[in-house]
């Protein structure tokens, strides 16, 4: 089962049982019914438990799910977090404020190349190792000649 938040223009009107709920922006505008939507809203009731028990069993288990969480606060008492979509007077709306145009910012200048690694890292970080030479006494042991 999806998220389903409530369609309103109160917080007590997204609380009754059977007000309209959309899964998503476009489906929540489109019950709007002129009305327009400010946004997804999230607000906070601070309830005794008996209050925030009968909140939760009104919507019962067929009704939306998800716009409802339960959590407690620092004493042990219920907050109930309620998510809805916010419907307000088409009048009421600003539109969002138009920013001046901004040139765009000029490409960054690739950075000059630094020379610091030449100088540290010439070398390789281990020395070559020298081969020692074979001990002439110890070569018998290895001779081809050898048979037992």
């Amino acid at each position: 089962m999806s998220l389903a938040y409530p369609v309103a223009r109160s917080l007590e009107d997204a609380l009754k049982p059977g007000a309209p709920t959309a899964r998503s922006r476009r489906e929540a505008m489109a019950l709007a019914r002129g009305l327009a939507l400010e946004g997804l809203e999230t607000s906070w009731l601070h309830l005794p438990e008996a209050e925030a028990d009968a909140l939760f069993k009104a919507i019962g288990a067929d009704g939306p799910a998800g716009h409802l969480q339960r959590y407690e606060d620092t004493s042990g008492h219920a907050v109930i977090a309620v998510n809805w979509w916010k419907l307000v007077d088409p009048n009421d709306v600003r539109p969002p404020e138009k920013r001046a145009f901004e040139p765009p910012s000029p490409p960054p200048q690739p950075p000059e190349e630094d020379h610091t690694d030449d100088l540290y890292f010439r070398r390789g970080r281990t020395k070559t190792r020298r081969k020692k030479p074979a001990d002439p006494n110890q070569l018998d042991l290895f001779s081809k000649n050898l048979k037992g």
